[in-house]
């Protein structure tokens, strides 16, 4: 097995497959390499740790048939040695892979090819949608950095996503705060309401491509197909919460005031908050002005006025300042609309004319 890949290519793959990979290094070696393949169908690369798996095509030349295991840490410290423009050679020499880049070579050791599993896919698949790999990555990397990272209730540490009627909807919380996407489709498409560990969203919706994307699941597993290849992830076998529930439909107060002037007040404001990493967020309609205070006994205290829009009643919420900093990276709007429904009760915001993202925001005590 002789393959010939562009170095860009090459590159590409690497990166892409190493993250489907197992990293801890803690189970079978062969989760921790990438299998290297050369069949009639052309080349690719595969990886899994058992929870998400990935068959990538890679661009090229090949001649002959064979299989080949190389540890992804030896392949991506090769990737990211690469500059400018050239082709890898991959040959496979008994259990010994030669790489040849330029006048370089180099002999790698690899793992037996037999010991990999088989990626996990749906078996019976009872659902299919077509979506676009733009709409899946925007919805999923958008919203699943507010997924828990504790695995006590995985359903929290999961990303829901749905499709109803003709829309899709992706929901992340750690129950400190949440963040709801949706995304119109053309056309109704089949309903649909899936679980998915929000690691294995990010991977997925960093490797998919943006073309069209078939995505096919049955009740534990969930496989992305495009024309790049397949990726699959498991599926959270619990029930998402209602979120719906918390989502507050009256509010006693609004601001509306300038991104910019609220993100940097805050990052003056987290500079005295306290050990608790609270900020105290006023409205005041009467003077039109949204107010940021914290305190630290140590650092000293800071006062952040806001000029904007306001209506409702007076009231004055504490908050932790990473929850509300984290909207900021989810949104590009302009203006921000913040929206309290009372002491005790969650902050929403909202980008002013994007009425795709709620974000929601639990208070502390006061």
């Amino acid at each position: 097995m002789i393959l010939l890949i562009e170095k860009k290519d090459f590159i590409n793959a690497i990166h892409t497959t190493a993250r489907f990979t197992e990293r801890s290094g803690m189970s079978l070696p062969i989760l921790s390499s990438i299998l290297i393949l050369s069949t009639s169908d052309g080349i690719k690369f595969r990886a899994t740790n058992l929870e998400t798996g990935i068959d990538f095509k890679v661009k090229g030349t090949h001649k002959g048939e064979g299989v080949l295991a190389i540890p992804a840490k030896i392949l991506e410290q090769i990737a990211g040695s690469l500059v400018g423009e050239g082709t890898v050679t991959i040959e496979q020499k008994g259990d010994t892979a030669l790489l040849k880049i330029g006048s370089a070579q180099s002999s790698i050791r690899t793992t037996p090819p037999e010991d990999f599993p088989t990626i996990p896919i749906p078996e019976s698949p009872k659902g299919r949608v077509v979506l676009s790999g733009v709409t899946i990555k925007n919805l999923l990397s958008s919203i699943a950095g507010c997924a828990s990272t504790s695995s006590v209730r995985p359903e929290l540490a999961s990303v829901y996503f749905s499709i109803e009627g003709g829309t899709c909807t992706a929901v992340a919380t750690d129950s400190f705060r949440l963040a709801e996407k949706k995304i119109a489709l053309n056309g109704k498409g089949v309903q649909s309401k899936l679980l998915i560990p929000a690691k294995n969203a990010l991977d997925i919706a960093q490797a998919l491509p943006d073309e069209e994307v078939i995505v096919t699941f049955d009740d534990h597993q969930c496989a992305f197909v495009s024309e790049l290849g397949m990726f699959s992830t498991r599926l959270t076998a619990a029930m998402y919460p209602d979120y719906r529930q918390i989502i507050p439909k009256e509010s006693v107060a609004e601001a509306i005031v300038l991104r910019r002037d609220l993100e940097l007040a805050l990052k003056r404001a987290t500079i005295f908050s306290d050990v608790f990493q609270k900020v105290l967020l006023s409205f005041d309609p009467k003077k039109k002005m949204l107010t940021l205070f914290s305190r630290n006994t140590d650092v000293g205290e800071t006062t952040e006025p806001i000029a904007g829009q306001l209506s409702g009643s007076a009231i004055e919420l504490s908050f932790n300042h990473r929850y509300l900093s984290a909207f900021f990276s989810l949104i590009a709007a302009e203006n921000i609309s913040l929206t309290s429904s009372g002491v005790g009760r969650p902050l929403i915001m909202r980008g002013v004319g994007d009425a795709s993202l709620l974000y929601l925001v639990m208070p502390m005590n006061q």
